[in-house]
């Protein structure tokens, strides 16, 4: 850039030279030799001028990229706390539009914010050079257009920082809407989607044009600062001629002069552009910064521990709250596992049942007391290693755009044909995989759309089977399984994983009445825990919730919570 300025800054005195040792002279050797220099600076100018050009670009999008790269690796650092600080609108909106600020202002930073001073610099030191009484003018301009455009970049700036805040609504509008597709046709909710989408945009669009509307005063007001330096300079400048006869003052510094006045005036609105880019691009900075700042709050301790003995389980008077002096989900848990059992844990919706399995995998860490698998503090362990020996398949099944196969080595990724097809025996998932045509080789949609919600579960369950975990925890993952399908996955789970501790999260009491244990949640207590039997005989909401599903009536929710 500083190369381009001094080959641009040379060539109006060269000009100067033309006009007044060749033209005025009628010397056509001065024209062509300094026409030859006029031609080289300018060819030097552009060669370097583009040389600029390509490593601002190549470094403005490689530091997006790194942004970019930077914020996703930490975000698959995070814990469950960590990204219940987000919403995933507000991640979206940090990885594109904030980026693109940053990539834009930081291109123009290294463009314009060596350029444009360099420029004003070098074509004041030349004016002055050649006349300083006239130069003095061009510092005047500046001096009064910078405070103009000053107060319009600080006025600007502020709307562009609330749109930018606006488009978290717009990105969340867009991917709610998008994401929840067919409940919004079921329920013929278009309209109203699309007005929710329209106030959120508008939103944007009043505050971008009340910013643009504030930085459409720069043209002007350069417009204003230009002429009325050329009027100035023009005038003053000619009087210096006619007076001086040409001798102190000539025409070919005149020229010059002109020249230099429009290098010092652009450079200044130039400058003017950077420092709004930097202000707008302040606001998405922060926001970006935050999710590169943000650290984990689940860590290794020093020499972490790098095996899983067993899935034996234990609960020391756990407490456990999602938010610091929150109120608690889990208060005074205190459970004893053995290796290889199975427990069953019911309770009412809101009773902290997924928030109790989350403890295992350290998902969250406890607020109070502590959990054990294996005889050792879950804190203790190396992260990767205790979520490797613990395969939870969430309320909520996720499955990859993909193939079947590819879904299920998410489990395993060395797994191989036969082992795959050993776990989709277990979760009962191989009576409908081969079915499809493509069998294993079936395609799944983004989110598994094209499968139903039976299926999905089943993938899901054979996915996790393929970690050969120690601990396998099924939350609600069979709600969707007809209830003979749901024995044959218990019944195989019995003789294929004898040794891996289950936990089964259900609504039913077919799924758990055959369970070593059951765990009876009320508003994150133990109402009970003992065998399926004699709760029968000694826990009230187990009791009524058996009776009222074996007479036909389901719905835990709505009989349990009157216990």
């Amino acid at each position: 850039m500083i190369g381009e300025v001094i080959m641009e800054m040379i060539i109006p005195k060269l000009m100067a030279t033309i006009v007044d040792d060749g033209v005025t002279a009628g010397n056509m050797d001065v024209i062509y030799s300094v026409g030859a220099k006029m031609l080289v600076a300018a060819i030097i100018g552009l060669l370097v001028g583009i040389l600029g050009a390509m490593f601002g670009s190549h470094a403005a999008t490689g530091f997006a990229r790194n942004l970019r790269r930077g914020m996703f690796r930490n975000i698959q650092t995070f814990s469950f706390a960590n990204i219940d600080k987000y919403s995933t609108a507000g991640l979206v909106t940090r990885m594109t539009t904030d980026v693109t600020n940053i990539q834009n202002a930081y291109q123009m930073l290294l463009r314009m914010a060596i350029r444009a001073p360099a420029s004003m610099i070098v074509a004041l030191i030349m004016s002055f050079t050649i006349n300083a009484q006239l130069a003095s003018v061009y510092l005047v301009a500046v001096v009064l257009l910078g405070c103009a455009l000053m107060y319009i970049m600080v006025h600007a700036t502020n709307y562009f920082t609330g749109a930018f805040r606006k488009y978290d609504d717009l990105n969340e509008s867009v991917q709610e809407n998008v994401s929840a597709i067919r409940v919004v046709k079921a329920y013929v909710r278009e309209k109203f989607e699309g007005e929710k989408f329209r106030k959120a945009s508008e939103n944007v669009r009043q505050l971008l044009m009340r910013a643009e509307l504030i930085l459409a005063w720069n043209a002007p007001l350069m417009t204003l600062a230009v002429y009325s330096c050329i009027l100035i300079i023009s005038w003053l400048g000619a009087r210096l001629i006619v007076l001086s006869g040409a001798t102190s003052f000539t025409t070919g510094d005149l020229m010059s002069m002109l020249s230099y006045c429009m290098n010092i005036l652009m450079s200044l609105m130039m400058l003017s552009m950077v420092f709004v880019m930097i202000t707008m691009s302040a606001a998405s900075a922060k926001r970006v910064a935050e999710v590169l700042d943000e650290k984990s709050d689940l860590t290794n301790g020093e020499n972490p521990v790098t095996e899983v003995k067993d899935g034996a389980v234990k609960f020391n008077n756990v407490s456990f709250a999602y938010k610091k002096d929150g109120e608690k989900a889990l208060e005074n848990i205190n459970l004893d596992i053995k290796s290889g059992e199975t427990v069953g844990v019911i309770g009412g919706t809101g009773s902290a049942k997924s928030s109790l399995v989350q403890l295992l995998p350290r998902l969250y860490d406890v607020t109070e007391g502590s959990v054990e698998v294996g005889g050792v503090d879950v804190r203790k362990y190396d992260l990767e290693t205790l979520r490797n020996s613990v395969a939870m398949v969430l309320q909520k099944n996720e499955l990859f755009s993909g193939t079947i196969a590819e879904n299920l080595r998410w489990g395993n990724p060395h797994a191989t044909d036969a082992e795959i097809e050993e776990a989709c025996k277990q979760a009962c998932a191989d009576e409908f995989i081969e079915r499809f045509p493509d069998k294993y080789e079936t395609y799944i949609e983004q989110g598994g759309t094209n499968v139903s919600g039976g299926q999905k579960q089943r993938l899901c369950i054979a996915r996790a089977l393929l970690k050969k975990p120690k601990i396998l925890i099924l939350d609600d993952s069979t709600s969707a399984v007809d209830t003979a399908t749901d024995a044959k996955i218990r019944h195989s789970f019995a003789e294929k994983i004898p040794g891996t501790t289950v936990f089964i999260i259900a609504q039913r009491i077919s799924s758990v009445e055959n369970a070593d244990h059951v765990l009876v949640l009320d508003n994150g207590r133990i109402s009970g825990y003992d065998t399926p039997e004699n709760l029968l005989k000694t826990n009230a909401i187990y009791q009524e919730v058996y009776n009222n599903q074996t007479k036909g009536s389901g719905d835990f929710d709505e009989k349990g919570g009157e216990a």
